[in-house]
């Protein structure tokens, strides 16, 4: 691997996203040689740690994450490490931090590139790309920059995240990371679809009947009321994860896999996007809330949550096109807390046909990403011992010692920002076209809160939320799948 020069600034140095996947998947890089001799990373927060304990936590860092490890790799790995002590808000901070990173750029050789990391709250973000671009901070090499979710709250605070980032840099070099985008069976929607005749020639309307996304998890909010009061499942998981996956499902094959390519394809899918109307919000989503059992609380009784709260801790909803190769197929998805069991999981389902065993049942896709990473088809055949048809799946699956080797999504997804491969990252008119259906969900779940009369589901914890999810399906017929 080439051994790229650059100094990494992570804003939020101290932070668990940094401990827990940012030092792991930059070691992991650097045993690789992606970086090595020549990079530094300074690592910023209010705290007032040094650089050898900031070193100390990155050791602890990949000692936990890590079974085995050359002790002095770890050790030279963590001497690139320094620390500076950093209140966003302040101006003159920016003033130190530039001088540190230009002794650092000077030492190491790094060539004036710059990478700047913002794991931070959200709130920072447009505050440090301001001061960066009033303070200078860019360097004479690439400059590039990684931006966390969510990135905005609507679409007008992130149309003004947008405006301050890009005084600093192009959208080229601005890296909208979501981490589901490094995610092995994510990656793998696009090989599934376009290199399989099988899959590849019946990827259309003609043969799919619907296809249902499910984002289950098994906590509730936990620790995180005070944030996730103020955003929501719809927020939380739709506008970012959800959407990511809808758009490789439903894009046109691009002319080839160059990110230029890719997301030309995935813009051309979004400009058909039906936003929907009030009518249709209420016809075709459902929120809810969990309520409390003898082991958990209640939403409503969370710790920093309002009592009198409507954030929904689950949503279902419908998203459809007008063009591309699976127009008009309706595309449904449910994401919550205290779902029964963690998952992942999409299910593409095809139409019946006329057969003369009768009761055959539909073939469907499903691609199976967490816990388990496998693709499998369900398929019919004859039963052995009686008449009658039975069901079966053909599976595509790892075996452990293929999935020991998978990268976690950010060691995958830090490895494209350094080699500057912006494929599996969200493009801003991509995004842009997210929040206006989010936004349109949210206006209309709004008024109804202000004419007193939200419809909030209640569902019971570790069940499959709500029942009245069950009726957004466009015809009798059709259920969830996934039970």
């Amino acid at each position: 691997m080439k051994n790229i020069p650059v100094i990494m600034i992570i804003f939020g140095g101290s932070g668990d996203l940094a401990h827990r996947k940012l030092y792991p998947s930059l070691f992991n890089l650097y045993e690789q040689g992606l970086i090595h001799d020549n990079f530094a990373v300074i690592g910023t927060a209010r705290r007032p740690w040094s650089h050898e304990y900031l070193r100390e936590q990155v050791s602890d860092a990949i000692h936990e994450t890590h079974d085995q490890v050359d002790e002095n790799e770890v050790k030279a790995f963590a001497s690139h490490f320094y620390y500076q002590s950093h209140d966003v808000t302040n101006v003159e901070h920016y003033v130190t931090l530039k001088k540190l990173a230009q002794e650092l750029d000077d030492r190491y050789s790094a060539q004036g590139n710059c990478l700047f990391y913002m794991a931070m709250a959200p709130r920072f973000f447009g505050t440090i790309a301001t001061h960066i671009n009033d303070q200078h901070l860019t360097g004479s090499g690439f400059n590039r920059i990684v931006v966390e979710k969510p990135f905005g709250h609507d679409l007008v605070s992130a149309e003004q995240l947008n405006k301050e980032i890009t005084a600093s840099f192009d959208e080229n070099d601005i890296f909208r990371i979501d981490h589901y985008l490094g995610k092995e069976m994510i990656q793998n929607i696009m090989p599934m679809r376009f290199t399989n005749p099988l899959i590849k020639n019946i990827w259309s309307g003609e043969y799919i009947k619907n296809i249902q996304i499910t984002l289950a998890e098994r906590l509730g909010v936990e620790a995180r009321g005070g944030y996730y009061d103020t955003s929501g499942a719809l927020r939380d998981m739709v506008q970012n994860h959800i959407f990511q996956i809808i758009t490789l499902l439903a894009m046109p094959e691009p002319k080839d896999l160059s990110s230029d390519s890719v997301h030309q394809a995935k813009q051309e899918l979004l400009k058909s996007l039906i936003i929907p109307t009030p009518e249709e919000v209420k016809k075709n989503f459902v929120r809810g809330q969990y309520l409390g059992s003898d082991t958990t609380f209640a939403y409503k009784k969370e710790p920093n949550v309002d009592p009198d709260s409507t954030t929904e801790t689950y949503v279902a909803g419908k998203t459809k096109f007008t063009s591309g190769p699976i127009a008009g197929v309706p595309i449904y998805f449910r994401t919550g807390k205290e779902f029964k069991e963690k998952k992942t999981r999409i299910d593409i389902v095809l139409k019946h046909i006329n057969n003369p065993y009768g009761q055959a049942h539909s073939n469907n896709i499903t691609i199976e990403v967490d816990p388990e990473s496998k693709i499998y088809i369900t398929i019919n055949g004859k039963k052995i011992d009686e008449p009658g048809i039975r069901r079966e799946d053909l599976t595509y699956v790892f075996s452990k010692e293929e999935m020991a080797k998978v990268p976690d999504g950010y060691e995958r997804l830090l490895h494209d920002v350094f080699v500057n491969d912006s494929t599996n990252f969200t493009h801003w008119s991509e995004l842009k076209r997210y929040w206006e259906f989010i936004d349109a969900v949210e206006d209309a779940w709004q008024k109804e809160n202000e004419a007193g009369n939200p419809e909030i589901a209640q569902y019971l914890p570790y069940r499959m939320g709500p029942k009245e999810a069950d009726n957004i399906f466009e015809s009798p017929t059709e259920h969830w799948i996934y039970e």
